[in-house]
């Protein structure tokens, strides 16, 4: 089995009198799409968070490739780790281009080498190449997000992390782009951890599932295995309602006129 290319070890987050992330540990292989499952509150965006360094444990160890991530500068250690979120985060004065191409800047890369490679990102998540031209103001939301994975993407990170990275778009541009960034992964050969509340999101596109309450895992299994059943009463529930719903659907198309 190949050594984990993340690991938590007793991670524990506290703001005040709140523990956000409470003893967490966590294993995840190289090359795995993983989801970090729960309701608000939960602690999955601060266990995130860690990963990259953005937020600091109060205890515990975050290993990167089995080194400690605190033994890095974390702009280092951000500069090989992809980042996608919700909002995106756009720099509304910059083109596109610039806003893909602002890693490898940073990284020092001529200009021939970066402008090489936001062309190979925007053909690489469906975008035509003269789209690096405007600003994101004349973009779509769908169209941004896709600039949001290409950004992320651009200094070739092993590591991606996505934090409800399609959940402000409509359902059939965020099912579209949910499958194109799957196929990205395997394409790839990405290591994936997704932050979502949404069951569904979670049991189509990823192939382990990790259920938080209150900073504690709660289940940690494949879709597969977690449809199957769970002892917790909480988890069951959470993986009974993409069945409910599915059933109401096909009630609902039962009963259509033909």
């Amino acid at each position: 089995m190949a050594a984990p290319i993340i690991e938590l070890k007793d991670v524990v987050k506290r703001y005040g009198a709140l523990t956000a992330v409470d003893g967490l540990s966590l294993a995840i292989a190289p090359g795995s799409f993983t989801a970090l499952l729960g309701g608000s509150g939960s602690g999955k965006t601060t266990a995130l968070k860690t990963i990259n360094g953005l937020i600091i444990p109060d205890g515990g160890e975050v290993r990167i490739d089995g080194r400690p991530a605190s033994g890095e500068a974390g702009w280092a250690l951000r500069r090989r780790i992809g980042y996608v979120f919700q909002e995106i985060g756009l720099f509304p004065h910059m083109t596109v281009a610039e806003n893909i191409a602002i890693a490898p800047r940073l990284a020092g890369w001529d200009k021939p080498e970066m402008a090489a490679r936001v062309a190979e990102l925007l053909k690489l998540v469906d975008l035509p190449g003269d789209i690096g031209a405007r600003l994101p103001a004349a973009l779509s939301g769908g169209q941004r997000q896709r600039v949001g994975v290409a950004r992320a993407l651009a200094a070739k990170p092993a590591i991606m992390l996505m934090d409800e990275p399609f959940g402000a778009l409509d359902p059939v541009t965020r099912d579209a782009l949910g499958r194109d960034y799957r196929a990205l992964h395997e394409r790839l050969g990405l290591t994936t951890v997704m932050v979502t509340h949404d069951v569904w999101e979670a049991l189509l596109l990823t192939d382990r599932i990790v259920v938080l309450d209150r900073g504690k895992v709660l289940a940690d299994a494949t879709p597969a295995s977690l449809l199957a059943g769970h002892d917790d009463p909480r988890v069951q529930a959470l993986m009974e309602t993409p069945r409910r719903q599915a059933e109401r659907v096909r009630a609902l198309a039962g009963g259509a006129p033909g």
